[in-house]
């Protein structure tokens, strides 16, 4: 897959129930364990929103 056809995929923010970040693509079931947690968009769209909502990396089991 080239970079272009990677760029303009759609993907989805989820987090788990650590409380922790990712993304994931919106096209695909969210693994169990994980929920929408942001709105969708690119790649980086999704990337920008975690960095500015995902000030803990701390398991919330550890915080």
């Amino acid at each position: 897959m080239s970079n272009a056809e990677q760029d303009s995929r759609t993907w989805q923010v989820v987090m788990n129930d650590e409380l922790q970040y990712s993304i994931w693509l919106a096209d695909q079931p969210i693994p169990s364990g994980w929920q929408i947690a942001g709105p969708q968009g690119s790649r980086d769209e999704c990337l920008s929103l975690i960095k500015e909502v995902w000030t803990d990396m701390r398991p919330a089991s550890v915080r």
